[in-house]
């Protein structure tokens, strides 16, 4: 647009007779802010007019140019360079617009690619953090509804990061093929290299422009010997007067240069008439030089139309897949987050942990019990490293016959069942050998007086200060007896040199 402003407006400075028709088309153009199309159309519709007045005009329209052969001036051969359109090659610039456009579908494929390859990255951050946080949370000490609205975090980071895995998907698979394929189908290399479409725009503005430009080159050499010959003229006026003002040129010198001059002016006319008859062939070229590079510019409008309407649909197509607000998906997500979150209850939350680690908890109190001599409990060391225990948990009841069988001891807590075994022996008839022992270290009676003789004994490896009532204490170095085996906890039951009995663990001691 700015071209033709310029154009114009050299035309307006430089013919007379035209600037009212100049300034009426700039001010036209100005208020109704011509598309490019409508201001060439103005254009060739000027320079037509440019035309008819040019032929219609009588030799006085010409006698600035006819006074060059009194006062040439070099400075006048030089014109100045436009950039127009219309200049012999500047249609370069809308062929190469044509190539421009396959690499624009290129730069477009590359700007896809990289966001989709941001989207699939931002979907697996959000995965592996929610994955993380879940696992600490779940871990962690919150508890009840408030743990439910903080879980929901993750779950909607999940779910986010599945919407943004599709809309990488979508980048890749619709957007960026779609791309691919138009510039596949529009267009066509060949086999010397180049695209079948810029070739023939090329080729067809060639041809257009070719006789004009063939006229143009027979206007400058006209032109060139035209000013030629007025540089002649004027040098030979000049040594003319120089000479006559010269008292020692000689009658027949004076003629000569005389004759000279004569003869520089007949060439200058008939200069003068064949640079007037070449610009009067090229001006009756120019219209249809105008409409043929005209047709061929449209053809390349027309294409490329066709890439601006469908980057304008692409783009409309990555905007759709990028817009989440858009998907009700992505808002339900948001929806029941804030749904979990606001469901979050502090007095439910306090309540279920009264209930449950509180005051509100369970408790099998202490009550008496009538002896059964048909069964008793065999206890074992299993979970012992549980804590908070709500009741005592009974396993292995045996029967006193096959009291001697009850070796798998592993499913109870050691004070559950120095417990069991106070209650099995509280009202047994059996003399107690120990009773200070048992009496001392469990407040009752003595669990192990069965087993007080005999055993093996062992040296302590390390130092050990027992957790529970039922465990023995002792440094590294102290000799104790082993009772019984290990079982499959790791204890032993064992006595120390004081009677002291108890359990331990058996990677502790070794045999002596």
């Amino acid at each position: 647009m700015t071209t033709v402003y310029l154009s114009l407006h050299a035309l307006y400075l430089s013919k007379d007779c035209l600037r009212p028709l100049c300034y009426q088309l700039l001010k036209h153009c100005l208020e109704l802010q011509m598309t490019s199309a409508t201001v060439f159309h103005a254009v060739r519709t000027l320079q037509r007019q440019i035309i008819l007045r040019v032929r219609g005009a009588n030799e006085d329209a010409i006698a600035p140019t006819a006074t060059m052969s009194g006062a040439f001036d070099e400075s006048a051969s030089l014109e100045e360079n436009t950039d127009s359109f219309w200049e012999v090659g500047n249609y370069k610039r809308t062929v190469k617009r044509i190539d421009d456009g396959h690499r624009l579908c290129n730069d477009l494929m590359n700007c896809i690619q990289e966001r989709a390859k941001i989207e699939k990255a931002y979907s697996q951050q959000l995965t592996e953090w929610s994955k993380r946080w879940r696992q600490l949370v779940d871990k962690g000490p919150q508890y009840g509804t408030v743990e439910r609205a903080w879980m929901s975090l993750m779950m909607e980071a999940e779910k986010v990061s599945d919407l943004h895995h599709e809309v990488k998907n979508s980048l890749m698979s619709e957007d960026f093929e779609k791309v691919k394929n138009w510039q596949k189908e529009s267009y066509h290399k060949q086999m010397m290299g180049g695209f079948k479409e810029t070739k023939e725009a090329d080729e067809g503005f060639k041809k257009a422009q070719k006789p004009w430009a063939k006229k143009l080159k027979e206007l400058e050499a006209a032109k060139k010997s035209y000013h030629m010959a007025c540089k002649e003229e004027k040098l030979a006026s000049t040594r003319e007067a120089n000479g006559k003002s010269e008292s020692s040129v000689t009658a027949d010198q004076l003629k000569k240069l005389h004759e000279k001059v004569d003869k520089c002016k007949l060439d200058s006319q008939k200069a003068k008439d064949k640079y007037e008859k070449a610009l009067d062939e090229l001006n009756k070229c120019t219209p249809q030089y105008m409409e043929n590079m005209e047709q061929v510019f449209e053809q390349s409008q027309q294409f490329e139309e066709k890439r601006l309407c469908f980057l304008r649909e692409v783009l409309l197509d990555i905007k759709r897949h990028l817009n989440l607000t858009e998907d009700q998906s992505y808002a339900s997500v948001y929806q029941e987050f804030e749904r979990v979150i606001t469901s979050a209850s502090a007095q439910e939350d306090l309540q279920w942990f009264n209930n449950n680690h509180g005051p509100g908890m369970h408790m099998n109190w202490p009550h008496f019990e009538e002896y059964n001599p048909e069964l008793t409990h065999s206890i074992t060391k299993k979970e012992k490293s549980k804590k908070g225990n709500d009741s005592i948990m009974l396993t292995n009841v045996t029967s006193t016959v096959d009291r001697s069988q009850a070796g798998d001891q592993g499913s109870m807590s050691s004070y559950e069942k120095n417990e069991a075994h106070r209650a099995s022996n509280e009202w047994s008839d059996e003399d107690q050998t120990a009773p200070n022992s048992a009496s001392d270290t469990n407040g009752g009676a003595n669990p192990f007086d069965e087993d007080s003789a005999g055993g093996v004994r062992v040296r302590a490896l390390y130092d050990y200060e027992g957790q529970e009532q039922d465990e023995l204490s002792f440094q590294a170095g102290d000799e104790l007896t082993k009772l019984e085996e290990e079982d499959e906890q790791g204890w032993c039951k064992g006595r120390l040199d004081s009677g002291q009995l108890g359990l331990y663990p058996a990677n502790y001691v070794e045999p002596i």
